[in-house]
């Protein structure tokens, strides 16, 4: 049933319900019935099973069969290190999806704790819980709304349900049924809806449903959606899998290959084994991890709280952003643009001359206060604040007016009538001053000049501005008490105030860098379309002429399919529900956009909670939205979210950088391996050796990429595909080119002084492959500038690891007791310097591929 179309007569008939409540009887009843009044939670894992499904990713499979692989080899150290990496990682991802629960007990929190309901024929304070449909409910103002409910009398009643429509300020309610089915929620002023507030005024009304039947149960329903699985998940999940099927082919074939050679089984084995664990790069989650942890620990200097890690990498992918645009587009704080006085305004006032009957108007007509902790701040109704503090800086206002202009009576601003009227003495003659509406403004007028009016008005309007209208009218004697007729009459047309929230300076720039970068700002409003539609031409979300405004009816009459045809040329949605905002993220989702969806309000947290990345507002947002959401603005500004976006993409870049390096490194090891019994000569490297290499090479340089500066073109190309895999753009390639080149080198250096009885070739090998790869994370820093254009000491933690590293080789060169362990031999003089000098080959080679790809205009 559509209650807000029925009369209250009709909606007691329905509920079996009258004006003087319910009986107890009754009321046992209907909690057998409807159940109790809250909102129920989705059946929770229990938390072994949670902890236990942290496990099940290839990568951490992978890495669990490397453990294993790793003791039997007989490093227990290295066993013991994976496994500290595959604990970690599961202790984060059981964290994070652990919070995630708390979004629906966020908006149990919300629930009215008591309302007062009126039952056996008087009233009673009860707790929100024990409310049924059919009971009477008292409210006034600083109640939370306990359910949905139907207007039956309302006086003065006004509701704050920011939470639930996005309007900023408070509705004025009615119990008049409406006429319209298909009335936005927030234009339904014959409704109050559960957990919102009622600000002023009292009113009384039956409820029409409870718990998760109500609007915000709806949303509680809607937050059960499956959560969408990050860009970064996706490609490393497509990575694992692609590494494990060439791992597992090249160890079979390898094995074979050494039986065929009449090699032992077991030694073969234990070849094989040696170079599982040289492909499985053991360090990718825990560079990952560290990566995505560096980030968010920059944006919250940025006023960006990252609340889940993969959100960091997921914003750099993002192509859309969807935002709202009170307070994240705008500075939330209504602001008087300009004015407009008629020029064939004809009523004289005392003491007043030409071009300040306006402003006058403006000074007299409002209920703001004057703030005792501010001297030049007031207090109230933002729009009223904004009126009067416009006035009080003009040159021709007047100090004395307030004094002088004494208010006598006042009628409150109505939602039947729009206006609000203040009556003022002055030399024994009354001053009647009335503000709202245009057209009901112009209906107590009826100026010569209207269609001047109107016009101008519509200039105001189409500017994105809020027009306020004022009158005025000189009368002898002032009439009885609440004399709507004698007051609002027959006035003279005085003027016009244009109002807006203008849009934050810092919003339009990152709205144009967005557009460099290739993502498509969207406007998702609770705004009337008009407004909307000239705020976003301003900050330059509209450009085009296929650009659409949509509002939420128009929405409403359009199929999923068309909406798929054209939901990209769509750059506004005003006035649409929280349901439609859902339907606007799973839309472009099937287009294979990457979402972002910011929001403040309960309405906002399955769009959220839907999106790629949700993206909550700090200082105006629920505790609904902030724990459905990955991110979190501290300063609710959309300039953060395109900082944040530069982070992600610097961070996915760099795990980008890792990858290719680790793959070089690890492919380098593997060919060595592979190759050296083909072309006839022994397996250079032992065990030890390979674990020693992965241990060196790809934690300790990983973890110093992770923290490489952004280039500074990030902002300067248009998102990854979401499709991409993490292979492409170079990666690849570059990995497996870079990887032949080193186990070239170490095959030739092998090959030269293998015959050689006074040369150590094994530790020369052993020591051209960790310093070549050395070289390599060098120059893997960037894959567009040269090292020597960023800085070779740009990136200090790198230079430390590298040092690192070679201080350590040598150790394992020159200590005896390493030489033991590790089964080396200390090189001569000559034979480092040999060594050094062709591990320098793969640094310059990567360089020259950068100019190369400069010279053909790649990069």
């Amino acid at each position: 049933m559509n209650w807000h179309t029925s009369t209250i007569e009709d909606v007691f008939k329905e509920l079996q319900s009258n004006r003087d409540g319910l009986s107890t009887d009754e009321v046992a009843k209907r909690i057998q019935q409807y159940g109790p009044n809250q909102l129920q939670e989705k059946k929770k894992k229990p938390v072994w099973l949670v902890f236990l499904m942290q496990f099940k990713d290839v990568m951490i499979l992978i890495l669990m069969v490397a453990a294993v692989i790793s003791a039997i080899v007989g490093d227990v150290k290295d066993m013991i290190v994976i496994l500290f990496i595959i604990i970690i990682n599961a202790i984060v991802g059981f964290v994070q999806e652990y919070r995630a629960e708390k979004a629906i007990e966020a908006l149990k929190k919300m629930s009215a704790a008591n309302v007062r309901v009126r039952r056996n024929k008087r009233v009673e304070q009860i707790p929100a819980a024990e409310v049924v449909p059919g009971d009477v409910v008292l409210l006034e103002a600083g109640d939370m709304v306990g359910a949905d409910i139907r207007i039956k009398e309302s006086h003065s009643l006004k509701i704050e349900e920011a939470s639930l429509t996005g309007e900023s300020h408070a509705v004025d309610k009615s119990p008049d049924p409406i006429k319209e089915d298909d009335v936005p929620l927030g234009d339904r002023i014959n409704m109050a809806y559960k957990s919102t507030l009622v600000t002023a005024g009292n009113g009384t009304g039956v409820v029409v449903a409870t718990g998760m039947h109500t609007e915000i149960g709806k949303i509680a329903g809607m937050l059960q959606e499956k959560e969408a699985t990050t860009p970064l998940q996706q490609r490393l999940a497509d990575f694992s899998k692609k590494l494990s099927f060439i791992v597992l082919g090249i160890c079979v074939v390898l094995y074979f290959i050494g039986i065929l050679r009449g090699e032992k089984p077991a030694s073969m084995l234990l070849t094989t084994i040696s170079l599982a664990v040289a492909a499985i790069p053991e360090a990718l989650p825990a560079v990952i991890t560290i990566a995505l942890a560096l980030g968010a620990k920059k944006l919250v200097k940025k006023n960006a709280l990252i609340r889940k890690l993969p959100a960091v990498e997921t914003l750099g992918s993002v192509t859309y952003i969807c935002t709202d645009k009170t307070g994240t587009l705008t500075q939330n704080q209504m602001t008087v643009q300009e004015i407009w006085q008629n020029d064939q305004f004809d009523q004289s006032i005392p003491n007043i001359q030409d071009g300040q009957a306006l402003l006058l108007a403006m000074t007299l007509n409002h209920d703001a206060r004057e703030d005792h902790t501010d001297s030049n701040k007031r207090k109230g109704d933002p729009t009223e604040v904004a009126l009067v503090e416009y006035a009080i800086k003009q040159e021709k206002y007047d100090t004395n007016w307030e004094q002088a202009f004494p208010r006598e009576q006042e009628l409150p601003f109505d939602s039947d009538r729009k206006m609000m009227t203040t009556v003022h003495a002055v030399n024994n003659e009354y001053l009647v001053v009335t503000k709202g509406a245009l057209e009901s403004i112009l209906k107590i007028c009826q100026p010569a000049n209207q269609q001047d009016i109107t016009k101008r008005s519509d200039q105001l309007a189409e500017a994105g501005q809020r027009v306020i209208a004022y009158s005025c009218k000189l009368i002898k004697q002032l009439p009885k008490e609440g004399d709507l007729e004698a007051l609002e009459s027959d006035q003279h047309f005085c003027g016009l105030a244009g109002m807006i929230d203008p849009p934050r300076p810092e919003a339009r720039r990152a709205i144009e860098e967005c557009k460099t970068a290739g993502i498509v700002p969207v406007m998702i409003t609770g705004d009337h379309p008009v407004t909307a539609a000239a705020i976003a031409r301003d900050m330059g979300i509209l450009q085009h002429k296929g650009d659409k405004t949509v509002t939420g009816v128009e929405l409403e009459k359009i199929s999923d399919e068309d909406l798929e045809d054209s939901i990209q040329h769509i750059k506004v949605y005003a006035r649409v529900s929280p349901q439609q905002k859902l339907r606007i993220v799973k839309t472009l989702q099937k287009k294979d956009q990457f979402v972002a969806m910011t929001g403040d309000g309960v309405n906002d947290a399955p769009a959220l909670k839907r999106a790629n990345i949700g993206v909550a507002m700090g200082i105006t947002g629920t505790d609904v939205s902030k724990e459905a959401a990955d991110m979190i603005l501290l300063d609710d500004n959309f300039a953060t979210i395109v900082k944040a976006v530069k982070e992600g993409r610097r961070i996915y870049d760099n795990i980008r950088r890792f990858i290719r390096y680790v793959l070089a490194c690890n492919f380098a090891e593997i060919l060595t391996i592979f190759m050296a019994p083909i072309v006839g000569m022994p397996i250079p490297l032992l065990p030890i050796h390979i674990l020693w290499i992965n241990l060196v090479t790809d934690s300790l340089p990983g973890l110093a990429l992770a923290g490489e500066k952004a280039d500074t073109k990030v902002m300067q190309r248009p998102p990854r595909d979401p499709r991409e895999s993490i292979f492409e753009q170079g990666v690849g390639f570059t990995s497996i080119w870079v990887g032949i080149l080193m186990a070239a080198i170490g095959l030739v250096t092998q090959a030269y002084y293998i015959n050689d009885e006074d040369a150590h070739w094994q530790t020369m090998v052993f020591t051209v492959l960790c310093f070549s790869q050395m070289g390599h994370a060098l120059v893997s820093r960037s894959e567009y500038e040269y090292i020597f254009r960023i800085g070779v000491f740009s990136n200090r933690p790198l230079i430390g690891a590298i040092a690192l590293t070679f201080i350590l080789q040598l150790a394992l060169i020159y200590i005896p007791f390493c030489n033991e362990i590790f089964n080396t031999e200390p090189l001569t003089w000559t034979e480092l310097g040999i060594c050094l000098l062709i591990s320098t080959i793969t640094f310059h080679a990567v360089e020259f591929e950068k100019f190369i790809k400069k010279r053909m205009g790649k990069l």
